[in-house]
């Protein structure tokens, strides 16, 4: 590929920021529309969980098969296409007649979304050339997502007081079909010299354990835990993901590559993206119901409400990127799992949602944690590791934050179902009865209690994986890929 001008490259960076912004957006806009879909489309506490994992699961499953498929066939192809896709089943959401459309549909955005991200950071890994120049290029790509975080709640208000929620898919049809006309027009074509190979069986594998989980913990408050279809789920999964590791193992290319997990940075930063993210999606989730449903405000006071975390956020990622450069990974993952921790503790232990100070307090808090432990988790993905193998880890980390939102969302969401399944009567616009809100604090007790655990989870990771036993576990991986190990090959080192 020619050298673009530099006017071309920051072009190229727009438009791929684009397509960020697109399925960003569309994440924290439907959060604060979720008490007007269940409304209008008579939906449980589980079918507005499905609206949110039917898109993340699918996007998980689907990230790292998108990202091989446009090596081999072509970046921008795949881009135009996932815009096309996404810009589709954004349109057809906007439609749909009933719950179970809505969630159909959510999944074709899914589809699309998935061939835009991994393959716009391909796209720009390709047209950056220089190291210093990308790293600018990466952070600009980065802030989107703070954008898109602090924009979200109130342009979702602002559009379900004044339209309705089917207004909250309208927005992205024409940046979609902007950013489709721009990328045809200006981004160049690119292919990977050596694109792995497709691996159908691992890829069906990944489908199964990760369908089959979060249906078991979404449906299981209204089936029972001892039914016989959610026990039947909980045993396909586990036995996926045996099968998973096994097959994997004895792959040449396999999809999920386990030489990565020898370093016990990578494998520390896996856990720690499902865990913030899973604490992201269980915050988000259910703090729109109690602020809209409990508290009674509607959809745009809901969304002023979450601007501090939002805006904490924003303030923070790029401050975090700067620290990880500067000091490492080590301080922006301690200071991300006290702040998780402290906000978890402040609503399980003190009741911080009895105050104003108090939710404002927590709120900061979690953005806090939250915009502090972005940067550390990609970072610590990819270093160490060889050049050739940095897209495929960041890929992991990539596909470990959208499993993580899915798991957040359906654990705390069947916490709450099962601790109170009428905690969330009161009517739209209307606050709830003293009786329902009590119901509501006390069912959400135990959900404030996994996101604090997930914050301690990330403190301890962040001591753990980040010392020089840890460094020591990198360079043991680093070297089975530069000797072409086979993926179940074990020495003692890998004990070291």
């Amino acid at each position: 590929m020619r050298e673009l001008s530099h006017r071309r490259r920051m072009l190229v960076l727009a438009i791929c920021c684009m397509s960020l912004l697109l399925v960003s957006l569309d994440n924290t806009v439907l959060n604060v529309a979720l008490p007007s879909i269940r409304s209008d489309l008579h939906a449980s506490v589980s079918g507005m969980q499905w609206t949110i994992d039917a898109y993340t699961l699918v996007l998980a499953a689907l990230l790292m098969l998108s990202g091989s498929t446009a090596d081999r066939v072509g970046r921008k192809r795949t881009f135009q296409t996932g815009l096309v896709i996404f810009t589709l089943g954004s349109g057809l959401c906007s439609l749909a007649p009933n719950l179970e459309a809505l969630v159909i549909f959510r999944m074709v955005q899914a589809i699309g979304g998935s061939m835009l991200n991994p393959v716009a950071m391909s796209i720009i890994t390709n047209v950056f050339t220089e190291p210093r120049e990308r790293a600018r290029a990466i952070g600009a790509w980065g802030g989107v997502v703070g954008i898109s975080m602090a924009a979200g709640p109130i342009v979702g208000g602002l559009l379900v007081e004044s339209v309705g929620w089917r207004s909250i898919f309208w927005i992205n049809l024409p940046v979609g079909l902007a950013a489709l006309f721009l990328t045809a027009r200006y981004v160049p074509e690119s292919r990977a010299p050596k694109p792995r190979r497709a691996d159908p069986i691992g890829q069906l594998l990944v489908i199964a354990v990760l369908g089959t989980l979060t249906y078991a913990i979404i449906e299981a408050p209204d089936r029972g835990w001892d039914s016989p279809l959610i026990a039947t789920c909980a045993g396909i999964a586990a036995l996926g993901l045996l099968t998973l590791i096994h097959y994997e193992r004895r792959r040449a290319e396999p999809l999920i590559d386990v030489r990565f997990f020898h370093s016990a940075p990578f494998s520390g930063a896996t856990v720690v993206a499902v865990c913030a993210f899973a604490a992201l999606g269980g915050y988000l989730f259910m703090n729109t119901l109690y602020l809209q449903d409990v508290r009674g405000l509607n959809a745009l006071h809901a969304g002023l409400w979450m601007l501090p975390m939002a805006f904490m956020c924003f303030v923070c990622a790029p401050l975090s990127g700067r620290l990880v450069g500067a000091r490492g990974p080590r301080p922006s993952m301690l200071v991300a799992g006290v702040a998780i921790t402290a906000s978890g503790v402040l609503f399980a232990v003190f009741d911080a949602q009895a105050s104003d100070a108090g939710l404002l307090i927590g709120y900061v808090l979690f953005g806090l944690g939250f915009g502090m432990v972005n940067a550390p988790i990609t970072n610590t993905a990819v270093s160490g590791m060889p050049r050739t193998q940095a897209g495929v880890a960041a890929a992991v980390a990539s596909t470990s934050r959208q499993v993580g939102q899915s798991l957040g969302v359906a654990v705390i969401g069947a916490v709450l179902a099962a601790g109170a399944a009428s905690a969330a009567a009161g009517g739209m616009g209307h606050a709830a009865s003293p009786a329902a809100a009590a119901s509501f604090v006390d069912a959400a007790r135990p959900a404030w209690w996994i996101i604090a655990a997930c914050g301690a989870v990330i403190l301890l990771l962040g001591l753990v994986t980040t010392g020089r036993w840890a460094e020591k576990t990198t360079r043991h991986a680093a070297a089975l890929f530069e000797e072409g190990a086979p993926t179940g090959q074990t020495s003692a080192n890998a004990k070291a």
